[in-house]
């Protein structure tokens, strides 16, 4: 390469390079968002349904049956408040519908983020509000995102074996 080229080029890169080493303000740290603000709000019902899980394993049908037009399950409302950090605080069952869980009490997740391996977030809850006297748990299958649609599913076991499950299908009533 000729010495008139190196200089040429030289003269090209070095101040682009000197540009690049240019501080840039980028505006001040902004904390991730946890999986707390996206479950917090008031959800309502769009669909339920009953999955019976030992004839699901039997291979035996019918297996499902959709609940949301009887009992008043159309009225169903859960509400998950946050304090002014964004940590859970109470939750609460509004509507007609009969008790599948504790209708009001204090909650929590598993886990702040999501979790790596795709493990499914669970959502705690508590008859207290120091978190001590565990009153059920729902697994969230679908967290809200794109869409302020969330799925969580409730499972009844006997001697560890899950034997009835509910799949609550929720729409976030003011995204």
């Amino acid at each position: 390469m000729s010495t008139r080229l190196r200089t040429v080029l030289f003269c090209a890169v070095v101040p682009i390079l000197l540009a690049a080493c240019k501080k840039l303000e980028n505006g001040t740290h902004v904390a991730p968002v946890t999986l707390y603000e996206k479950l917090a709000g008031n959800w309502l019902l769009t669909d339920l349904k009953q999955v019976d899980e030992t004839a699901k394993s039997a291979g035996l049908k019918p297996d499902e049956l959709s609940l949301y037009d009887q009992f008043g399950f159309g009225t169903f409302r859960l509400v998950l408040d946050l304090d002014a950090v964004d940590q859970p605080t109470v939750y609460r069952v509004e509507g007609e519908a009969p008790e599948l869980f504790a209708k009001a009490g204090f909650w929590d997740l598993d886990s702040s983020f999501p979790a790596a391996d795709g493990k499914t977030p669970t959502i705690r809850l508590y008859a207290d509000a120091d978190r001590k006297t565990p009153v059920g748990q729902l697994h969230v299958m679908s967290v809200p995102g794109a869409t302020p649609n969330m799925e969580l599913k409730l499972t009844r076991t006997s001697g560890g074996v899950p034997f009835v499950s509910y799949h609550y299908q929720l729409s976030n009533s003011n995204p």
